[in-house]
């Protein structure tokens, strides 16, 4: 009887640590998110206040998201030293330098500093996202490592729908009769001064997402978060005596890695295009800077109907199968239509991209045991995505015969490659170096 107390005592502090840890990474995805759909708006934000084209004003996604692929390596080496637990300390001070850099270039509103801001806050990000997925997929049994991460992504993208919101109200506040006022202003120390004004509007809103940062960075640092260690998980899953000789030897992760760099690229063309987009349709900026909020929404709506539906009614692969479907359904219905029924069908696209990144992280992760970690450095590689899309996105955009609406275009064979993965390529090469997968 005694012992058998004893196993449930120890039974009640194993869930109590499983939970603390769900919920203090939960805030970290909240903080991902928060951070990473504030480029929704400042996207057409910086376009008006710098004076940007739109090829020019989606530098901003590069900015931000080729970080991913610059640090992504160098955050698995330095998770090595430091551990999971202060690699994400880590990543929040980096993150925090990021956005203090707001500040110097709202003052002299200068367009690089913006973009060097972006790239730290990145870079931050990258160690974070480096740490916090592979730490989310290892912290409980794989065949369950959609549901976490869906839960991660809800607290994500409902941040995502709460950042536009507050920085769209400060920034973007009566933005339409500063455009206009903008137009017709021909002195030119009126016009600059009135610009600088605008651009002073970031400086608040960053430096409390500083304090903030730094703040969570003590918390993290000093919290009761375990520091899982990847590296003691041997390949066991190699049953067949064949030596596997690095992490190119794994297929399924390389193309893993194709996916997730279309899937970031589509997510972020969906989420940060739209109100720009909402603007090419006519829509008053008072209207559609609220759009990105849209798009996570019917995120959060997807990642909710993943939490009730996998494992239990839906594998992992048959949700991602179902999630480039309706990418390309929903695409292919806001290419044919035009107005606020097509900005409504980009934000569907939402809904369509929810369970892709819960759904290939862990079946490209699936049987890399001690290379864990560098398997997910390269899955962050492919966040990189975000940065390039968007920029073919802008271009095919400022083309006059193509237009934003018909630049849409470039999601279709992002969508079909996904397909593909959720059918065909998650399997590629298991069968000839391991046994015992599903």
């Amino acid at each position: 009887m005694q012992k058998k107390n004893y196993m449930n005592e120890i039974s009640k502090q194993n869930n109590k640590g499983y939970f603390t840890s769900i919920i203090i990474i939960g805030i970290l995805f909240f903080i991902f998110g928060f951070v990473t759909w504030l480029n929704g708006t400042l996207i057409p934000f910086l376009k008006i206040s710098c004076e940007l084209n739109n090829l020019e004003a989606y530098f901003v996604t590069f900015a931000f998201y080729i970080s991913y692929f610059v640090m992504a390596i160098p955050s698995s080496v330095v998770l090595r030293k430091t551990g999971f637990k202060n690699g994400m300390a880590l990543g929040l001070i980096v993150m925090a330098i990021g956005t203090l850099a707001f500040i110097p270039a709202a003052r002299f509103r200068t367009y690089i500093l913006f973009l060097i801001g972006l790239f730290i806050q990145g870079t931050g990000l990258a160690l974070l996202q480096t740490a916090s997925n592979p730490y989310i997929t290892i912290l409980g049994p794989i065949e369950s490592a959609a549901k976490r991460i869906s839960i991660m992504g809800i607290c994500n993208k409902v941040a995502g729908v709460i950042s536009p919101l507050i920085l769209g109200s400060i920034v973007l506040k009566n933005v339409d009769p500063i455009k206009k006022h903008l137009a017709d202003i021909k002195n030119v120390v009126e016009k600059t001064a009135l610009l600088n004004e605008m651009a002073a509007r970031v400086i608040a809103p960053y430096i409390i997402m500083t304090v903030v940062l730094i703040l969570l960075a003590v918390m993290i640092r000093f919290s009761s978060l375990p520091d899982l260690d990847s590296d003691k998980n041997e390949v066991n899953d190699n049953k067949s005596g064949k030596a596997v000789s690095g992490i190119l030897q794994y297929p399924h992760l390389i193309l893993g890695f194709i996916a997730l760099f279309l899937y970031v690229g589509v997510e972020v063309i969906a989420g940060d295009t739209i109100i720009l987009y909402g603007m090419s349709q006519k829509i008053p900026i008072n209207e559609a800077r609220i759009f990105t909020s849209y798009t996570l929404i019917a995120m959060v709506i997807g990642y909710i109907s993943g939490i009730f539906t996998i494992p239990k009614i839906i594998k992992q692969e048959r949700a991602l199968s179902i999630s480039a479907f309706l990418g390309i359904v929903f695409t292919l219905a806001a290419l044919s239509s035009r107005g606020f029924t097509s900005v409504l069908f980009i934000a569907f696209l939402g809904f369509a991209n929810a369970m892709v990144w819960p759904a290939i992280w862990p079946l490209a992760l699936s049987g890399l045991g001690k290379y864990i970690k560098t398997g997910s450095a390269i899955l962050i590689m492919g966040i990189a995505g975000g940065a390039t899309l968007p920029l073919i996105y802008g271009r095919l955009a400022d083309i006059s015969y193509i237009g934003p609406n018909q630049a849409y275009w470039i999601l279709i064979p992002c969508y079909i490659f996904i397909l593909y993965y959720s059918l065909k390529g998650y399997k590629a090469g298991k069968n000839n170096i391991f046994s015992g997968y599903e």
